[in-house]
């Protein structure tokens, strides 16, 4: 198997090496007249323009401009990365059309946890202290492991470089009685350094269907405090230590047979991150790691009568040590590390605490053979108990053909482990009566259901004999880096291919007439697209860009059904049925086929105030199969595509900034399918640097 993806990769990568043979004579790029952004997302630092793999970076000069203060906001508006919601409203990132489940987010470098559903509220994350965001598009499982399966998003804060005394106070008043105020303090001294971040956000929330008594979004508040200290013993020996503390309430609030039932929740996060790091010479450099983080949100919901109805929490820890090593081989570079994860949930719905415990090895080569090349290969080994061991490869390749153009091309392996959820769920709906099983527990809870005589049926054909297998992917990926003078060009071709993928069947069925689910490998899928981006600058006072993404998300197993001629559908009209054809069908669902973006910054000359203008487009996409048929076909219903606009004005006055703006110019909104969007949102922010 593993030769046979070996195999695979080097298919995939053979266009670029003959593309480079042909191209001997051209000189090598400077890499200095491309982007200096210097990124660590394949855990060596590089900069952008080099790097093989579908890289983007989105700096604190773009999300000061964009007036944003929370990761979902100032990641929605680039391209290829769309926020979809849960069925709880929570937003994540879908990217190349992979489901939110499928991207590993980090700060510095570590994982967040909380994913109570499989989405990680991004909106839990401020951005007032981030010094840039790092995207890596494709599976990244070669270095992350688990949950790298559609990519890397690691979010790096800020870190003093220069011997002084330096932060802001800002403050941002929005539509909903939305306020965001932060504070930042950074400060160095020989070898101390430190930074203390902290943030207070609260809303009231809004209502997009005025004649319901629920709110869409019940008022909430949260607070960031994110202190973390640097001290250097030596040029050799350094020290950080880090935590992360985030407390959010809500009400919680909802009607059951007419009645109101009121209650709460609330989510208290926090993480403690230190790492050492050792240059034992000139060619080697370690770093030994050690993290730690909890996750705990808890609910309560009151009857009528103010007595207790409901309680809900999700307690999750993860405690993951880890060692790294780099040795620099003249212009190239070995990274291999070690480590371990230790993590345990415990939470309503499961029979106790369960407990994941797993070890890995990671190695990567960072090769260089000439100036025009750059080959970056890795493979990963995860040892877990639970699950399939794994090992994820992935190779990738830069070719300069110029000082302006180099193509890139990637290939490798990601995977996503079951999460507890799919394993150890015990749920069951007490107003409706179904049952949802965890994998690992269904066997043991149809047994005692069927002794309680609970159970009409079981479905005969279905075992749990054999364990749930992780969900895999092969990515490749082929693009393209081009700058020249005032113009950047961006393009990447994708595909992704996942195997194993874990939904839900039926296996039994209820004397209430209700199912019982539980979770199982079934389907297999695929995404494929183009992705571009381009800039260009007129001036030193404008820029224009433009952002384009085409996507295909499609079920194999429903296309080959259709190729068989084994789907159908019914005319509405003449209510006649009819086969689908191939072309009939529009792939998975909560999927745009096309989305863009176009961007104008401009410099007003007389005022010296900056003018920032964004628009999106999103097209049509299926969120229900309304005619029964279990595909998405063009004879569903579908959510309409829409365009949003976002406006605002950035004057700077000596160490005082004054922001004012409007998200959503045009007041789209779409009550009954897309919740999320709240509608015009008139801002005004101040800020103070000193």
């Amino acid at each position: 198997m593993f030769l046979n993806k070996l195999q695979f990769i080097g298919l995939i990568l053979l266009p670029t090496f003959f593309f480079a043979q042909e191209d001997k004579n051209v000189t090598s790029l400077k890499m200095e007249q491309l982007s200096e952004v210097v990124v660590t997302a394949t855990r060596t630092e590089r900069l952008l323009s080099t790097l093989p793999l579908p890289t983007y970076v989105i700096t604190a000069a773009n999300i000061e401009r964009a007036g944003v203060t929370k990761l979902n906001e100032i990641l929605s508006q680039q391209t290829g990365l769309i926020t979809t919601a849960d069925f709880g409203g929570v937003e994540g990132i879908q990217m190349q059309g992979l489901d939110a489940a499928y991207t590993l987010i980090l700060m510095d470098g570590v994982p967040l946890v909380g994913r109570s559903a499989g989405t990680l509220d991004l909106s839990r994350v401020s951005v007032g202290n981030i010094e840039r965001i790092e995207i890596v598009k494709g599976a990244s499982s070669s270095l992350y492991g688990s949950e790298a399966l559609a990519g890397v998003i690691n979010i790096i804060t800020k870190k003093p470089k220069e011997d002084l005394l330096s932060g802001s106070f800002s403050y941002r008043y929005v539509t909903f009685n939305t306020i965001d105020a932060n504070a930042s303090l950074n400060w160095k001294k020989k070898k101390f350094s430190g930074t203390v971040f902290t943030d207070y956000f609260k809303s009231d929330g809004y209502d997009l269907d005025e004649t319901t008594v629920l709110k869409t979004v019940e008022p909430y508040q949260n607070i960031t405090i994110q202190p973390r200290f640097y001290f250097d013993f030596s040029d050799g020996l350094k020290l950080t230590m880090g935590t992360r503390y985030y407390h959010q309430k809500q009400d919680y609030k909802t009607v059951i047979e007419n009645e109101n039932y009121n209650g709460d929740a609330s989510i208290n996060e926090w993480d403690i991150q230190t790492k050492l790091q050792q240059r034992w010479n000139s060619n080697i450099n370690m770093d030994y790691e050690l993290y730690t983080t909890n996750y705990r949100n808890e609910s309560f919901l009151n009857n009528p009568d103010n007595v207790l109805f409901e309680e809900n929490f999700y307690d999750q820890w993860l405690f993951r040590p880890e060692i790294r090593a780099t040795f620099l081989i003249g212009k190239n570079k070995l990274t291999t590390g070690i480590g371990m994860n230790y993590e345990t949930l415990d939470r309503t719905y499961f029979e106790g605490k369960v407990v994941f415990n797993s070890q890995y090895a990671f190695i990567q080569y960072d090769y260089n053979p000439t100036d025009k090349w750059n080959i970056l290969a890795g493979l990963r080994y995860d040892d877990n108990k639970q699950y399939e061991s794994q090992l994820s490869p992935k190779l990738a390749v830069n070719f300069k053909i110029n000082t302006n153009l180099s193509l890139k091309s990637s290939i490798g392996y990601g995977f996503k482990a079951p999460d507890f959820r799919q394993l150890y769920f015990d749920f069951t709906n007490s107003s409706v009566g179904y049952t949802v099983l965890g994998y690992n527990v269904a066997e043991s809870q149809l047994n005692v259901l069927e002794s309680q005589g609970q159970l009409l049926y079981r479905i005969s054909e279905i075992s749990f004999e054999n364990s749930l297998k992780p969900e895999s992917s092969i990515n490749v990926n082929f693009g393209s880096f081009y700058q020249k003078d005032k113009l950047k060009i961006e393009a990447n071709l994708f595909y992704n291919s996942i195997s194993n993928l874990i939904d839900t069947r039926v296996v039994a069925q209820k004397t209430n007439g209700q199912n019982v689910f539980s979770y199982f490998n079934i389907n297999q899928i695929f995404t494929y697209g183009l992705e571009f981006n381009s800039t260009y600058n007129f001036s030193k006072q404008f820029n224009f860009s433009v952002g384009y993404q085409y996507l295909v998300a499609k079920d194999k197993s429903v296309v080959k059904a259709i190729e068989n001629g084994t789907v159908y559908a019914r005319d509405p009209v003449t209510l006649e049925s009819f086969k689908i054809k191939t072309t009939d069908y529009f792939g998975l669902f909560n999927r745009s086929t096309n989305t863009a973006n176009v961007k104008f910054y401009y410099i007003i000359p007389k005022i010296k105030t900056d003018l920032n203008l964004q628009i999106f487009y999103k097209s049509k996409y299926g969120l229900w199969d309304t005619n029964s048929n279990q595909i998405l076909d063009k004879y569903d219903d579908f959510v309409d595509g829409y365009t949003t606009a976002n406006l605002s004005f950035l004057k700077q006055i000596k160490k005082l900034s004054l922001q004012l703006g409007v998200n959503n110019l045009f007041d789209f909104t779409n009550p009954q399918e897309i919740s999320t969007v709240s509608g015009r949102q008139i801002f005004g922010k101040l800020q103070f640097n000193y």
